[in-house]
Order: C-alpha cells, then structure tokens, then sequence
C-alpha cells in the first residue's frame, strides 16, 4: 500500500505519515469485497463532502459505515475546458519509474497516473475492466495445461514519440520485472515471475500470456506500462527516469521539472487518442507536509492529501470555496522494524516490542478530530472493511508490557536502572521520521514513551522528507519507522513483495526488493504464492489469512489502523477527490463550470 509503497507498484509508498504505494488488490469477490461492505452500509453516500460523526468502534471490530469514494463526480459537458491544477505534494522524488523500487512511490503514482498505460481500471466497488483507452479486451483464454491471457490492444494507443505501444512493450516489461535478471531494481516481481512467455498474438496489438503457475490477480500486471526501451537493460530501467520523464503516453504529457520550486509541470497531450483532458495544465508543488495546508488556506494550492492530521483537517474544512473529501481505501498505517538492526534481528526482541507498543493509544492520538472510527488493524491484506477480515494479531498484536518484559529478559536484555542492556550494550532503537510530518512526530514520541516503560531506548531522528524512502527505510538504514502503505483493490499480489523473503544477487549478497523490514522467509513465500495462485475466490480468502497469520508471528509491519483518504480540494474541483477504489480519469479532471 507507497511506501502511501503503494504494485508492480507494490506497497506503495507514501508520505502522508510516510506513504508506499501497496500494489493492486485481488480481483473478483475480494476485489469487490470492499464495494459490498460499502454498498450495503446504512446511511452510505456514494459521493458527497464527508464529515459526521462515525463514532469510536472497538479495537479489531467492524468499522461504522464510511464513504467507498468522495470525488464530486460531474459530466464532462458540465465541467469547463482549460484551467490549472495545482496539487500539493509532500516529497519531490527523483526517479520516475514507478515500477523500480525507488520509485515505488505513491507522489511518483499520483503524477504518472496521468501520463502512463494501464490496461485495467477499478470503478468505486472495485470492479476490473478493460481500460479502454489501451485495452480492448483482456481474458483467460485457456487454463489448462496453462493458464493463457490474451490482451487485445487499442491499435489507436502510441508513446508521445510516435511509437505504437505493441505485444513488445508488454514481453520487455515482463523480461525487466521477472526477477531472472538480479540487475534490475525492481519494486516487485509478483505475478511477472509465474509467467512462462510474453509472444505475439494475431498482429502487434494483441499479447498472449502463459503462465507457467496460476496467477489470479492477472489483471493488476503491467499497470502502469513503461515503454520497452525502458526495460531493455538494467542500465535504463534504473536510471533513464531519474530526474526525467522520458516517454509518456496519457491525457497529459510532461513539461518540465523546476527542482529550485520543486514543482513538475505536465499539460494536455493534444495528440492523445482518447476524450480531451479538460484541464490545460497540473502543476504539482512539494512542500513539507507542514506547509501544505498554510499554502492550501492562502490560496496557493486546489488540492493536497490531507493524511491523518486532526489539525490540518479542521483548517482545510474551515478554508473559504474548500471542502475536505472522505473515503475508505485499502491503504493503512503500520510501524516496521528493520530484520536487520543489530538488535532487532532477534525475534524475541522484535515481539517485545510490537506488545510494549500501545496501538490503540497511538491509534486515539492519530485519528481524533478526524471524523474517522478509532478501530485497530489486525490483518495485513484485509482492510477492516473488507469481506475476508480476519483477526490474526494474536498475542503479537495485544498491548502487555509485562509479557514484553519478559521476552526481553529470555533474549539475554537485562533491566539495569531504567535501561536494558545485554553484554555491555545499551538497547537502543532509532526512529526516524520526515520531518514536518507531526503525526509521524507525535507517533514517535508516543512509542519513545512506551518503550522506555519496558527499558527500551528510543532516539529520534527527523530526516528530509525527500530523503526519507531513498537514503533511510529503502536502505535499511533505521531500526524503527511508521508510515503508510496504499493499495488497491488486489489483496496479496500488491502485498507480497513487502513480505517477501530476499532474493540473492550474483555476489550473494540478499537483494530486499521492497520488503522494507528486511524480515521474511520460505514459509512465508510459499503461503502467498498458494493464495495468489487460487482461483476460487473462498479458498484465497482462507490462503490469504493464513499467509498473514505467519507474517503476524516474523512480527515485520506491525499495523495500526486503516487509514481515511483525507483530500483537501477547491469545492468547485470536478472528478477529484477521495477516490477509496476508483481510478480517476484525469482526462474528466476539472473545475465545474
């Protein structure tokens, strides 16, 4: 779910508390299992301005009814053409290839969304079809003794160079996200490693799959499409896109960077194929996160991701011509420990700490003020919302410092004064957070507490946030972290590769991805691979929980709560908001007339 690590953009990340974009959810019931919960809730409105009270909800229970999207949907002949976006970011990245680990990143996402191929869209409930802009059709042509994928192209569909974008452009991304060649620095090699061949089908604009493994979550591959010159070696898919756009083919094309402003700029691509864009221009702008609501109230900015700030929130509602739009989504809030921290490589070590750690009280702390139910989070693919939910924390995830205590004085930690310590060394942690990002701040402070109640040291280190993913938590270079993962509306296939077990490099050395807590195994694997691999969507809900059950006892991303899609906008904003599941169409973005 950006790093806010949100799949092929898998985990994405993001800032909003930290962010990485989670890839795509699964398809199907799960996929529309949210939709349902949604749908039938009392009281829902599919669209509309958010706000009521939701009430508090237990810890771990349901979750009291929420909106599936909030985008102020307006037809496109009510919307007017020309005028410009200005989006508030909370981080300038520097490499633009989403599928490429650093940038796996839910601000890289919210940019080339509008410039990149998906062949599959989500509507608010979570159904998968065709997007049509690219794909004509897409279907399960054969299972046996292979599943087979045809996709038939939009012959209509080219890069900005002029480029058709043809069967090729689809077998080089499976070739460069496959995992067989340890050169490229991939965010996730979910489903692209169970293929056997990417071949040409009838003509150029027709891409015939065979999997060599079942993969039920097809449709979240090659979303979003690099052109193949991109993924013809190691060298270009990681480094032609750092600090360069190079080929686009969407509504909007890109104009230029201003790193001095730390804006991007990209305006209608009047070559595009598809319904006009309505917009002239984006101009994304990145401040630190708090500076992003100041620049909202004074006018600077339409639109920035609120996030899970009780004060931001309560002054983007009280801006003039501003409303602040809710949602459900499948993204949520965690705390991850690094496997490979001096100390936190024991496991008792990491169990102490996930029980020394109050979730509700840092859950409480979060979300007040938020009009958003105080539940905890206890599975990592389900969203409280969803069909499927299951709680799998089990004593890992139940607040009892004595027990904490305990497993700290067995791993050979002895309290001495107020401090553990274990063959002349002090137990320490470093937390390290964006700066500017006070819920990240207060979270930290909150488990510095905690944990020194058990002997645990805690130091904060605050970080540039446009340094945070890329020089700290990519790396591995921090004990302790929070931040927020995005999905989509595929379950497992978006998750795997933030708990998937490491992968050894030519040299040996073990290659992460972007497991970011650096924790994983065998085990692990193999019951991931089981549920994306089912095609009967009851039996991936059981594989799916038991996968998470073992990822719960490796005690890596401990969860905190499913997070609101907060969305500061301009209330005459069209087609824009807190999209939970839906795809925008940048295209129908725009101001109403």
């Amino acid at each position: 779910m950006k790093q806010e690590t949100p799949g092929a953009t898998l985990g994405i990340l993001s800032l909003q508390g930290g962010e990485k974009v989670e890839s795509i959810r699964r398809v199907g019931a799960l996929a529309v299992a949210l939709a349902v919960a949604l749908a039938v809730a009392p009281g829902l409105a599919g669209c509309g301005s958010g706000g009521g009270s939701r009430g508090a909800g237990t810890p771990g229970g349901p979750v009291p009814a929420v909106r599936a999207y909030d985008i102020n949907p307006v037809a496109r002949d009510r919307v007017a053409d020309g005028g410009v976006l200005r989006w508030g970011l909370n981080e300038y990245p520097s490499n633009w290839n989403l599928n490429h680990i650093d940038g796996n990143l839910a601000t890289v996402k919210r940019v080339m969304d509008a410039m990149m191929p998906s062949p599959f869209r989500s509507d608010a409930k979570g159904k998968i079809s065709p997007n049509t802009d690219y794909l004509i059709e897409g279907r399960v042509t054969s299972r046996r003794p292979r599943q087979v994928v045809t996709l038939t192209l939009n012959p209509r569909a080219r890069w900005s160079d002029g480029t058709p974008i043809t069967w090729e452009d689809y077998r080089a991304q499976w070739q460069a996200l496959n995992g067989r060649d340890a050169g490229y620095r991939v965010a996730s090699t979910t489903g692209y490693q169970d293929i056997e061949k990417v071949v040409r089908g009838g003509d150029d604009h027709q891409v015939v799959v065979t999997f060599a493994k079942p993969f039920g979550d097809w449709r979240s591959l090659f979303a979003p499409l690099y052109p193949r010159s991109t993924n013809a070696t190691p060298e270009a898919f990681n480094t032609a896109w750092l600090n360069r756009v190079s080929v686009t083919a969407g509504p909007f094309a890109f104009v230029a960077f201003d790193p001095t402003a730390k804006t991007v700029t990209i305006k209608r691509d009047d070559r595009w194929w598809g319904d006009r864009a309505k917009l002239d221009q984006i101009i994304y702008r990145s401040l630190e996160s708090d500076a992003l609501v100041g620049a909202f109230s004074n006018g600077e900015l339409d639109t920035f991701d609120v996030g899970p700030s009780a004060p931001d929130y309560a002054r983007a509602r009280s801006t003039p011509d501003a409303i602040v739009r809710q949602a459900a989504g499948p993204d949520f809030r965690h705390i991850t420990m690094n496997g490979e921290s001096a100390v936190l490589s024991d496991p008792r070590v990491r169990r102490a700490v996930a029980m020394g750690i109050d979730r509700q009280a840092i859950a409480q702390s979060d979300l007040q003020g938020l009009d958003w139910p105080i539940v905890l989070l206890n599975n990592h693919f389900f969203m409280n919302t969803q069909e499927g939910y299951q709680d799998n924390a089990g004593e890992i995830g139940t607040y009892d410092p004595g027990r904490a205590g305990r497993e700290l004085d067995a791993a050979g930690w002895k309290l001495e004064g107020r401090t553990r310590r274990k063959d002349g060394r002090e137990l320490n942690l470093r937390f390290v957070l964006p700066s500017g990002l006070q819920v990240a701040k207060s979270e930290a402070e909150l488990v510095q507490d905690m944990l020194g109640r058990i002997g645990v040291g805690v130091t904060l280190q605050s970080v540039p946030g446009d340094d945070y993913f890329t020089k700290y938590i990519i790396p591995g270079n921090y004990d302790i972290t929070a931040f927020a993962y995005v999905g989509t509306p595929f379950p497992v296939s978006s998750s795997y590769g933030q708990y998937a077990d490491a992968v050894r490099r030519p040299d040996g050395t073990r290659q992460w991805n972007a497991n970011l807590g650096r924790i994983g195994s065998p085990r692990i694997d193999a019951a991931m691979r089981k549920a994306t691999a089912d095609l009967d969507d009851a039996r991936a809900v059981a594989d799916t929980n038991a996968a998470d059950k073992l990822i719960w006892q490796a005690v890596n991303v401990v969860t905190l709560y499913q997070r609101p899609q907060n969305i500061a906008v301009k209330s005459n904003l069209a087609n824009f908001g807190a999209r939970g599941f839906y795809d925008l169409r940048y295209q129908d973005i725009g101001f109403v007339r």
